[in-house]
């Protein structure tokens, strides 16, 4: 099993590479793990090199023959800027691999998804090895890539298709040619860094959109490090969805364990 491991938004930290590779090591020493110097790079304090190193680096690995699975580094802002630049340039091998990550690479496992190319699948990164308890965040993505163990899914996945995305991508995606067919998929949504008056304007944009009507309903994960408002907003998350969800006309089917933080659980795009 050879992994590579790209920064398609925001750089990593030198200490991640060390860090994951020794975790791997132990748990899972068959695998060979292989980051991308560009996972390292900067460009303009943000982006983990130009636009167009990103996506060259991103195109090398996932064309390449030699590697079974991409793991996105980590998130940030950056990976929708490559879109139109790498997804007409997927070849053969690209679309036999899986794919994971979570947050910005939304954007790319959304774009994978709707065009049908490799598995892709949100789970933790190996920035998550940072967190409290990163260490089981890895054993999570790792057991899936490696083994397709089940130990690290989602809790409430089932028969039904699921998704998983970060709000404000989903919101982003929605009316672009990268958003995939999600009629009868479970929609799970999650959140981090943000006011909630900005959540229920998200909300909204998803329930009126019309490339999502068909789908089988919503389940909403962590609402995570919310910005105050002032004045102080009235409503919990849970009020807000199930209002939206009543507006869209699909139910809400409860909570889900995703979210930025140690729980994120491992959601393939699909039928796990």
């Amino acid at each position: 099993m050879r992994i590579g491991i790209v920064a398609p938004a925001k750089a990593i930290l030198p200490i991640v590479e060390p860090r994951t590779l020794a975790f791997a090591a132990i748990t899972c020493p068959d695998a060979e793990i292989v980051f991308h110097p560009q996972c390292f790079e900067s460009d303009g304090g943000h982006f983990a090199g130009p636009d167009a190193r990103r996506a060259a680096a991103f195109l090398e690995y996932a064309n390449d023959p030699g590697f079974d699975a991409i793991w996105f580094a980590r998130g940030g802002y950056g990976s929708n800027r490559i879109l139109a630049e790498v997804m007409p340039r997927l070849g053969p091998a690209a679309r036999t691999k899986t794919y994971m990550g979570y947050s910005d690479m939304g954007f790319l496992l959304g774009a994978l998804y709707a065009a049908r190319i490799g598995r892709p699948v949100h789970g933790p990164m190996p920035v998550d090895i940072d967190r409290d308890g990163g260490d089981v965040c890895l054993a999570r993505a790792l057991g899936w890539l490696t083994a397709r163990d089940r130990q690290g899914l989602e809790p409430g996945l089932g028969t039904r298709p699921a998704a998983a995305f970060n709000l404000s991508i989903l919101a982003a995606l929605i009316g672009t040619p990268y958003l995939p067919d999600l009629t009868d998929h479970v929609l799970l949504i999650e959140e981090v860094s943000e006011p909630l008056y900005r959540i229920d304007r998200m909300l909204f944009t998803m329930a009126h959109a019309t490339q999502l009507k068909g789908i089988a309903g919503v389940r909403l994960g962590a609402i995570s490090e919310v910005v105050a408002n002032d004045p102080p907003w009235a409503e919990t998350p849970e009020t807000m969805i199930r209002r939206w969800c009543a507006e869209m006309r699909v139910p809400f089917l409860g909570s889900a364990v995703v979210g930025h933080s140690n729980i994120n659980r491992v959601v393939p795009f699909g039928v796990a």
